[in-house]
């Protein structure tokens, strides 16, 4: 991300804050510009590039009413959606993810010892991101404001592995998924070092579908564990790869987005963003 780009983001990202923290009061558009110096006309264009729909339409998605209607919908559907099979639309994304291959428990136990990891940097709507991959799939994706930061965190989630600085395929069709139409993308794979526990619920957040949110206790629920809210919590907080696996669609159970390991203004910004996708295909439908 070039330094003009970062400037957009962290204007967009305060734009974004403000309206989260000010949603009851339903700010107009020439407020929210006045708080991040720019004029309405400016605003709303350089908003609408970076989010994919205007700053009016993104109050809605993001207040509290629609985050309560998403979780009373998501609530009903999601037993049924983990059943389900096939892309409707760009409203399913778990179907691309159906093979998550756990590590071995010796890979698992030594840190990936005798792993070669390949990582990279890139672009997404959402900030800078650091993708890794093995040969069986992605193993790591973190949103990288700080890159050697974001880099310290993969060497610690494999402290015996081998690195090196490279893009391959598989990083390439999984980063894919924000530029695509999904239908048009080949499956992706996840190479995943966790306990058994950890792997179920991740897979279960791949079955909530594009544009609903769930909770932690539904969650423990469809995993047949519906007294361990707090377990799974720990679970989805410790979910090594961002936005693949969303665990930015579960929220509490008041409808409060709550927290996310890479900032609740980046988090309410990826469920708007799902939101205004699920809208516009709808609206050409």
């Amino acid at each position: 991300m070039n330094a003009q780009d970062n400037f957009n983001y962290n204007r967009i990202a305060q734009a974004i804050n403000y309206i989260r923290q000010n949603f009851k009061s339903q700010p107009d558009l020439d407020e929210v510009a006045e708080k991040v110096h720019l004029s309405p006309f400016h605003f709303q264009r350089l908003f609408t590039e970076w989010a994919g729909v205007s700053p009016k339409k993104f109050l809605q998605y993001i207040s509290i009413e629609h985050a309560k209607k998403l979780l009373k919908e998501s609530q009903v559907t999601l037993f049924e959606a983990a059943g389900e099979t096939g892309l409707s639309g760009t409203g399913r994304l778990h179907d691309l993810f159906i093979h998550i291959e756990g590590m071995t428990p010796a890979e698992y136990k030594n840190g990936g010892r005798n792993l070669m990891i390949n990582y990279s940097f890139a672009e997404s709507p959402f900030g800078n991101i650091l993708v890794a991959s093995t040969q069986k799939g992605i193993c790591y994706m973190a949103f990288a404001d700080d890159e050697q930061q974001a880099l310290q965190g993969l060497h610690h989630h494999f402290p015996n592995a081998q690195f090196r600085q490279m893009t391959d395929r598989i990083q390439q069709n999984a980063l894919s998924v924000f530029t695509h139409n999904w239908q048009e993308l080949n499956q992706v794979k996840l190479h995943l070092k966790g306990t058994d526990f950890q792997l179920k619920v991740w897979e279960t957040l791949l079955k909530i579908p594009l544009g609903k949110v769930s909770t932690y206790g539904t969650i423990a629920q469809t995993i047949g564990t519906p007294h361990a809210s707090r377990a799974v919590g720990t679970a989805i907080g410790s979910n090594p790869v961002a936005f693949l696996i969303p665990c930015h669609r579960v929220i509490r159970s008041t409808g409060v987005v709550g927290g996310y390991m890479w900032g609740n203004t980046r988090k309410t910004a990826i469920i708007g963003w799902e939101s205004a996708r699920v809208s516009e295909k709808l609206s050409t439908e």
